[in-house]
């Protein structure tokens, strides 16, 4: 296929690494298992995020294509994404640990940036995904209340998001009404975003 270049529908208004550029999120793939080792160096890097108190609260649960596991986690997507990722490589579902002890406590407490974090460990997770010639996106269109029982995820830890991974296919792989929109997304002007000394009323 003729993969779409980031780099020729985006600009970026200061010299970033190109791969922030590169990085984006497809939502055809083509059906190829993962490889597990491949998988498991995007795990690697994401859980090399920085966390307050380097408490780490992310955790992954991840299935390859092809996989039992694989397809108990696709039925925990909502209807419209289960549609696209069923042909992602993997899925990895992020939870966090909502509750932590800072050094020199004897208890836990609420951990006020554990979503935080694991978005932090996310970013990374993308990014590595990218660096080795695959795709990673992000949802939050999961089924929320079917996920904890289905995953053995116990209390006091929240489910963030899921993720699709995987080598990229010709959007024709899709219904026709998503083949529109698959292209890298553009960003606002970063002045929109980024305020000096105070917030900026939009």
């Amino acid at each position: 296929m003729n993969e779409i270049s980031p780099i020729d529908e985006r600009s970026a208004e200061y010299a970033v690494s190109p791969i922030f550029l590169e990085r984006w999120s497809p939502r055809a793939y083509d059906g190829q298992p993962m490889p597990e080792d491949k998988l498991l160096t995007v795990l690697e890097a994401a859980h090399w995020a920085p966390s307050a108190y380097n408490v780490q609260p992310w955790r992954f649960i991840y299935a390859i294509k092809g996989t039992p596991e694989f397809d108990r986690m696709l039925d925990l997507l909502v209807e419209f994404n289960q549609g696209w990722a069923k042909n992602a490589g993997a899925l990895v579902f992020i939870v966090s640990k909502t509750h932590s002890a800072p050094p020199g406590a004897a208890e836990e407490t609420p951990n006020y940036s554990h979503s935080f974090d694991a978005g932090s460990a996310w970013g990374l997770m993308s990014i590595q995904a990218q660096i080795l010639g695959y795709h990673a996106h992000g949802m939050t269109g999961l089924k929320f209340d079917k996920i904890p029982e289905t995953l053995n995820i116990p209390e006091g830890y929240r489910v963030e998001a899921a993720s699709a991974i995987g080598t990229q296919a010709a959007p024709d792989v899709l219904p026709e009404a998503l083949r529109k929109n698959e292209v890298p997304s553009k960003r606002r002007p970063l002045d929109e975003v980024v305020f000096k000394g105070v917030f900026a009323a939009e």
